[in-house]
């Protein structure tokens, strides 16, 4: 039996990992328009199915707009597949995107806050959530700015689909360290002490490390790295937030910098800091639910009802 989901499970990652390559070589050679439709007619099928992922998107939309009624979220979940295929069809894209084409697509508000962190010294750490496009701001930074950053991404199964991924944002400038391995916090911190810049995307916890904080008045976890790494190395801590309006740029908001509380502990400190970030990123969401792709379980009491054997 053992042998036989092995094969089972060598088999799916192998179709995962083909999938995703046939997207990055086919999609990015179509006319935009052509792929912007395939997005829509992908996303509205996806939504229509309603799986698992549309399912626990309208869970999670269902906290962030509480009065909603079941058509609101119904209607907000559909408009959050079809910006979530926004995110992939421009991601296939992204590589064969001109300077030019690249620095025109992102519209940040307040970007003084990163190029004057950057201008000190001191280094910074931008904080995001799964927001419209990360990838997009982060190749605007590289082409429009011309300031290279390292990033942490999470490792995806199949090994290949992670090779992928790093493949793909290297080549959009990026340097890439493996969220497992225990070596990312070094070198981000060796990044940062040399005044450079470090961008995480810090609305979900992958570690039992986890800072709790209310999220929308509920506890959830999030990552305690961008906290932490402020107050080892003295980088300025500065939250974004993205999202997607009619047209056919991305806008964004530099927020002001989280400061370092005067006192406490390094935990009591990391848990101001984080819990300052999640309002930060609440602020955002809730202006555009719609932009947050979060399509996985992220608050404490869906975490445990997935231990106690509930269902996605």
């Amino acid at each position: 039996m053992s042998g036989s989901s092995d094969r089972f499970g060598g088999l799916r990652d192998k179709v995962t990992d083909g999938l995703y390559g046939l997207g990055w070589a086919t999609v990015k050679k179509l006319p935009e328009p052509v792929a912007r439709g395939l997005g829509r007619r992908i996303a509205d099928t996806a939504w229509k199915r309603r799986g698992k992922s549309v399912l626990r998107l309208e869970s999670n939309l269902a906290r962030v707009v509480p009065d909603a009624s079941p058509q609101r979220l119904a209607e907000l979940s559909r408009a959050g597949m079809r910006s979530y295929m926004r995110y992939w069809m421009e991601s296939f894209r992204l590589p064969t995107w001109s300077r030019k084409r690249a620095a025109s697509s992102f519209d940040p508000k307040d970007i003084h806050h990163l190029t004057d962190g950057l201008a000190s010294g001191r280094g910074v750490v931008l904080a995001l959530p799964h927001m419209a496009n990360w990838d997009l701001a982060g190749v605007w930074v590289t082409r429009a700015l011309g300031v290279p950053f390292t990033t942490v991404a999470e490792r995806l199964k199949p090994e290949t689909l992670y090779d992928r991924f790093v493949a793909y944002r290297e080549s959009l400038g990026m340097e890439v360290l493996p969220h497992t391995g225990g070596s990312a916090f070094g070198t981000l911190a060796r990044r940062l002490r040399a005044g450079g810049l470090v961008c995480l995307v810090a609305d979900r916890d992958l570690s039992a490390s986890g800072v709790e904080v209310s999220f929308f008045g509920e506890p959830a976890r999030m990552p305690a790295g961008p906290a932490i790494l402020a107050q080892q190395t003295g980088a300025l801590l500065l939250p974004v937030t993205l999202w997607y309006d009619d047209t056919d740029v991305m806008r964004g908001q530099v927020h002001a910098p989280i400061d370092v509380p005067e006192s406490g502990t390094r935990a009591e400190k990391t848990s101001v800091m984080t819990q300052a970030l999640a309002d930060v990123f609440a602020g955002g969401i809730a202006d555009h639910p719609e932009d947050w792709h979060m399509l996985q379980r992220l608050w404490s009491a869906d975490l445990e009802q997935r231990q106690e054997g509930g269902t996605a």
